[in-house]
């Protein structure tokens, strides 16, 4: 059975980031000396965005990325992190004056600043995470179709729910969040479809675009909040889409699974497999969408180290496993076989085009 619908969705929120300044103070890069070998005049360099390397989402991923091409091909390394907006030019202009062969921008939040800088310094390359709209020779778009795996997610979240209700937000409505969601909502849907159900999402709205958001990507008690209001609808899985605040999900569900021993929540992840990153919280977590930046990024370093540098985007997708679900680990006896074969289907179909995942976030809409 086919299952498509078609979204439609400004997306001005992400082409309209504003220009960001080229003055203030950045936390200088830190530089870590690689292994010995062919490649040690390789300097291959990263720039977070303001969440920084220790969000257990996609600047923790990105920047295992490059950690390991350290490891792998022996390059050298420097980092920045980000604290804040204010710190991305001089952190990337930090990297230009190092002369960094390769610099990795996290997040579309850097879009302007690596556009800007990247066109004064046309002979150094750079490849940004989450973001395609920057055109130029040295410059490559990483991208990833989540809504793929977010429909799978949506799907099992749909299947292991006791109550008839799931819940996804995000942190701010930009593109790269709503993919999420979308994929998450339509996968709910489709459920409802197979198996004659009536699943409610709550927190999203596919038909309206529209649905909850903390406003930010910082405040952990916002996401606990929203998660406590979740829960005290009925919802048994949350998705949270906001990178650090997340974790205000993590530690509401933990807390109301405590008070609730016969009637447990559980939380699906996204970016990184939360069961990975969230070792505390290994027993809430049903499963993650993952967007494989470490793997794109490290192959990006390699192609560049080759003298095979190229400017096309990277989509990642089921098909280029760019994109995919991640193990259930503690919920894999819970997870029914009949479910698990459905969503190896699922994705057969989704790669096939049998089923389309069409929202307005998507790289390839």
């Amino acid at each position: 059975m086919a299952f498509s619908r078609k979204h439609i969705a400004s997306t001005g929120s992400l082409l309209g980031v504003s220009a960001l300044l080229l003055a203030g103070c950045g936390a200088a890069p830190e530089e870590s000396s690689s292994v010995s070998g062919e490649s040690s005049d390789y300097l291959g360099c990263i720039v977070s965005d303001f969440g920084g390397f220790q969000d257990k989402s996609f600047n923790q991923n990105s920047y295992a990325g490059v950690k390991h091409a350290e490891t792998e091909f022996g390059i050298n390394m420097k980092e920045a992190q980000s604290t804040a907006e204010t710190d991305y030019a001089p952190n990337l202009n930090e990297m230009v004056q190092a002369g960094c062969n390769l610099t990795v921008t996290v997040g579309f939040g850097l879009a302007d600043t690596t556009k800007e800088i990247a066109e004064a310094n046309p002979d150094l390359h750079f490849t940004i995470v989450d973001d395609n709209s920057i055109e130029l020779d040295n410059v490559r778009p990483i991208v990833f179709d989540t809504a793929q795996a977010a429909f799978q997610a949506g799907y099992v979240a749909a299947a292991q729910s006791k109550t008839g209700k799931v819940a996804t937000y995000g942190g701010m409505e930009f593109p790269t969040v709503t993919i999420f969601m979308d994929g998450f909502a339509q996968g709910v849907d489709y459920y409802n479809q197979q198996k004659n159900a009536d699943v409610e999402v709550l927190g999203w709205n596919s038909d309206s675009q529209s649905g909850t958001f903390t406003g930010d990507f910082e405040d952990a008690t916002k996401g606990k909040t929203n998660t406590q209001n979740f829960l005290d609808q009925g919802a048994d899985v949350i998705m949270p889409v906001a990178g650090p605040v997340g974790s205000g999900t993590l530690e509401a569900v933990k807390e109301y699974n405590a008070s609730n021993p016969d009637s447990p929540a559980s939380v699906v992840w996204v970016d990184a497999d939360g069961f990975e990153t969230n070792a505390d919280y290994q027993d809430i977590i049903l499963t993650s969408v993952m967007k494989k930046m470490d793997d794109a990024i490290t192959e990006t370093i390699k192609a560049d180290m080759d003298g095979n540098f190229t400017s096309e985007a990277y989509i990642g997708t089921l098909e280029n496993d760019g994109v995919g679900l991640a193990p259930f680990h503690n919920f894999d006896s819970e997870v029914t076989d009949e479910t698990k074969a459905e969503l190896d289907k699922i994705k057969e179909d989704i790669i096939s085009g049998t089923i389309k995942v069409e929202t307005a976030g998507s790289p390839t809409a």
